[in-house]
């Protein structure tokens, strides 16, 4: 194979739609529905029925927007005869929100699951005793620059994969979540939980983890920075580098991925990180096995909202029978919780020490 011959356009870049989604009922009437769940619904023709949040000042601006329904009480909102739920509600919250919904029901649980491990478990639990169709909306899988990666790998056109890495200097403006400044749990539950779950997406489960993440002394985050290795054995080496206090300047700043295979290469720019909200445009580019050269992949769409609308359509394919596998589901999504879990044990251990001269 050569590049003359390899077709970029030809990488997959979008998950089909149902052919009739169901309406969705959203929990939550935070910044992250309006800036991206309603955004990625309306855009792919999923209708909205509405929304609960119990700040009803706050529930009902965000309805007028999108002209839906503010829905009184969370019993109203989970009434809604065939319905699929969006759980953007908090990690603490998701629990008893699954609790009301109707045995059976599709729904959509905002990442992370769960605080901790013991959270996602108690999740797990009620998702199996009410026999609901559960997702967790780790989205980065669904990025068109991810979906056409992951094509790009099942072809072959990297050959074995022997090198991820993930690089993030960034000047991340935190002052954006005030309520990140009283969770004990920031950067790896919150942040680089994604590229754990898109790197499991890919490579499978690691063996475990290696990985130390910490604070900055200009802010009061709990950690804001992240070094982790996580172990496949003797043929890959994963790496993540992450620092979200890099503010000088756009210059040397970055937010990467670079991955390397036996035949092949590609690399990833995640654009919507760099100057956030704002964001810059995702890039992917691709050195096919047989190649010479580089060649830019271009991209129908960026990570905020189309990756929610492929992992939406995916949620809805599966429960109308159209697709015969959940991508993402709330049993998967506990292995990333695991793997979160084993960041934040390996972080509070001691590192291997030094030797001390007789």
């Amino acid at each position: 194979m050569t590049d003359a011959l390899f077709d970029p356009a030809s990488l997959r870049q979008h998950w089909p739609a149902p052919a009739n989604p169901r309406p969705v009922v959203t929990f939550g009437a935070g910044s992250i529905v309006g800036d991206a769940h309603f955004p990625a619904w309306k855009k792919s023709g999923i209708p909205i029925a509405g929304l609960y949040d119990p700040d009803r000042e706050k529930a009902e601006k965000l309805a007028r927007e999108w002209n839906v329904t503010a829905f009184e009480t969370p019993e109203e909102a989970a009434a809604v005869e065939g319905a699929l739920f969006d759980l953007a509600t908090p990690p603490a919250r998701h629990a008893d929100v699954l609790r009301g919904l109707p045995n059976g029901a599709p729904v959509l649980i905002q990442k992370p699951m769960g605080g901790d491990l013991g959270e996602a478990t108690d999740i797990l639990a009620v998702c199996r005793e009410k026999e609901l169709v559960a997702a967790v909306n780790f989205q980065l899988r669904f990025a068109p620059m991810m979906l056409a990666l992951s094509d790009a790998i099942e072809k072959g056109l990297l050959g074995e994969i022997v090198d991820f890495d993930v690089w993030l200097a960034l000047d991340t403006p935190w002052h954006l979540w005030a309520f990140l400044r009283d969770l004990p749990r920031v950067e790896i539950a919150m942040h680089s939980i994604h590229y754990l779950d898109a790197i499991r997406h890919m490579l499978g489960d690691p063996k475990g983890v290696h990985a130390k993440t910490i604070g900055h002394p200009n802010h009061d985050m709990a950690q804001t920075r992240t070094s982790a290795i996580l172990d496949y054995g003797d043929r890959v080496r994963c790496q993540l580098s992450v620092n979200h206090d890099h503010p000088f300047g756009r210059r040397h700043q970055a937010c990467e991925f670079r991955v390397c295979g036996t035949k092949g290469a590609a690399y990833l720019q995640l654009g919507v990180n760099l100057d956030y909200p704002h964001g810059e445009p995702d890039i992917l580019e691709v050195f096919p096995a047989g190649g010479s050269e580089w060649v830019q992949v271009p991209l129908e769409g960026t990570w905020f909202p189309d990756a929610f609308v492929g992992r939406m359509a995916n949620l809805q394919r599966f429960v109308s029978g159209e697709d015969d596998r959940l991508i993402g589901s709330a049993e998967d999504a506990w292995n990333t919780m695991a793997l979160v879990e084993a960041a934040y044990r390996s972080s509070a251990a001691p590192a291997t020490p030094l030797e001390q001269r007789p």
